[in-house]
């Protein structure tokens, strides 16, 4: 029998399309090398001492700062204009949802295990991706990365998920699409998939919640 209560699932890459296909399609749009952006996000992290992106993803700074550094340092890096004002919404229409990931935590909550979202997001975007997703349906608890002010992989972020669910970390059963968080999670005790494809994951879901036959968890865990 599974000792897990709580699946937490991240959101980008793991219940939608990958992220690295919808920023190559966006630096396709613009006619840049695939890289550029990361490069120029290297570039402004270097020169100011902080990841623009994690300052962004902590709520530390605000979108509109953060994509007037990134189409700066992109002007100096290719030495053109690259249009970074309707960044979000050409960003959200090559994102879509992963039903099959979806429908698999539809189950996991028909069976009596309890779910929650664990997401490196942006302030601004919330109404973008909430509206993506049967979010409130399937989350009890929604731990985004943006309004607590602190990001995956610091282990801060896992701590505060496990305490706002009152479970330890050894009940909860995290998956990812980013290696080093899953690592972080398994430092805390936590068990971890890295989401490298539905069937895989799901598949290693499966395993670690015991399911032989679909076992649910315990009347305890419920």
């Amino acid at each position: 029998m599974s000792a897990i209560e709580v699946v937490v699932s991240d959101f980008g890459g793991v219940l939608t399309t990958p992220l690295m296909h919808t920023f190559a399609a966006l630096q396709e749009e613009d006619g840049v090398d695939p890289g550029a952006m990361g490069g120029a996000l290297r570039h402004i992290a270097e020169r100011d001492g902080r990841h623009p992106l994690y300052e962004l993803e902590c709520g530390r700074m605000t979108e509109r700062d953060f994509l007037a550094r990134l189409a700066a340092q992109l002007h100096e890096d290719l030495g053109r204009e690259i249009e970074m004002h309707s960044f979000a919404e050409r960003y959200f229409a090559h994102l879509e949802p992963n039903e099959a990931m979806v429908a698999f935590l539809r189950e996991l909550r028909a069976r009596g295990y309890r779910l929650a979202m664990l997401t490196n997001n942006v302030r601004e975007w919330e109404e973008r991706w909430r509206s993506m997703l049967p979010v409130d349906e399937l989350f009890e608890l929604v731990v985004d990365s943006a309004f607590v002010g602190v990001r995956k992989p610091d282990p801060a972020i896992y701590r505060l998920t496990c305490d706002r669910l009152g479970v330890t970390p050894e009940r909860c059963l995290f998956v990812d699409d980013i290696e080093v968080n899953c690592v972080a999670a398994r430092e805390l005790g936590m068990r971890a998939v890295l989401f490298r494809s539905s069937q895989q994951a799901i598949a290693e879901m499966r395993e670690a919640l015991g399911d032989g036959q679909f076992s649910e968890p315990s009347r305890s865990q419920r």
